[in-house]
């Protein structure tokens, strides 16, 4: 416990204990199980556009400065808070998402674009899937392939590096600069599969630009050689990314993408629109 006048040490262990009581910092502190002042920090996070500092946790919280920065320090340690460190901002962390995709893939979420998906993949005459963030991978949780087209790697539980992928690129365009960032927060956070792709974060930042400005996302080849998708990402009631929607097509028999690209946004607006949320308002189509 920090006493009255002391500053937080840096390099103080995180607080275990299931509750935290007692006088700090000369205010009491409410006797809250230390799960439930987590959970209220994981709430709190989820609903901010891009990471915060620690005075606005410990007063969304209404709690001693000290007693937020022991909280988050666990909570930094297990992943499930990511910390800015040039900005002194505190955002959601990898394990965050995971647990967020978890609820995703076992939810109502497939089941609610199982006939939306199924069709598109009719009306467009290529292969779909439904994929949802798992830490920095895309994660396909929803699968319909169309009659007469290549197999694909993308199979349901297939995990795939989201800045690779369409759908991980759609994603990832709609998330706070900052967030991304600490998904990437290194050279070392980017994988290749064919010699090609993003890898670095400004190239990953000026691709996740274009893709905004494009209003959809686009892989040519990245994944399989021969393949490209286009995807755009579902939002939930709160505008996160919550999953994206993709097709896949061979590049030398593509469809006309126009009407594939159009057809794609009217499928993941009325999934959005479902979720509570408002749709990724796309520019003019247009091809990459």
């Amino acid at each position: 416990m920090i006493r009255h006048g002391e500053a937080p040490r840096a390099l103080a262990p995180p607080w275990h204990g299931p509750l935290v009581t007692g006088d700090v910092l000369g205010m009491t502190v409410r006797q809250t199980p230390a799960a439930t002042r987590a959970l209220r920090v994981l709430t709190f996070l989820a609903t901010q556009t891009e990471p915060v500092p620690m005075d606005s946790i410990a007063r969304a919280l209404e709690l001693p400065r000290s007693s937020a920065y022991h909280l988050i320090r666990a909570m930094i340690e297990e992943g499930f808070v990511s910390h800015v460190e040039d900005e002194h901002r505190y955002g959601l962390g990898v394990a965050a998402f995971e647990v967020g995709s978890g609820y995703t893939h076992q939810s109502a979420l497939q089941r609610l674009a199982r006939r939306p998906l199924a069709e598109l993949v009719d009306a467009v005459g290529e292969s779909g899937h439904l994929v949802v963030l798992h830490g920095r991978d895309a994660l396909y949780v929803l699968e319909e392939r169309a009659a007469r087209r290549p197999p694909l790697v993308s199979d349901v539980g297939v995990r795939l590096p989201a800045h690779l992928t369409a759908s991980g690129r759609a994603m990832l365009a709609q998330l706070p600069a900052a967030q991304v960032r600490a998904l990437f927060p290194d050279r070392s956070s980017f994988v290749s599969r064919n010699s090609t792709g993003p890898d670095s974060l400004s190239a990953l930042s000026a691709l996740l630009s274009q893709t905004r400005q494009r209003g959809y996302a686009v892989e040519t080849g990245e994944v399989t050689p021969g393949l490209s998708s286009v995807a755009t990402a579902v939002m939930d009631h709160i505008n996160h990314p919550v999953a994206a929607v993709a097709l896949t097509y061979e590049n030398e028999a593509p469809p006309d993408l126009p009407t594939v690209i159009s057809r794609l946004h009217a499928t993941t607006a009325t999934l959005t629109r479902r979720l509570g949320g408002q749709r990724v308002r796309p520019a003019q189509p247009r091809l990459a």
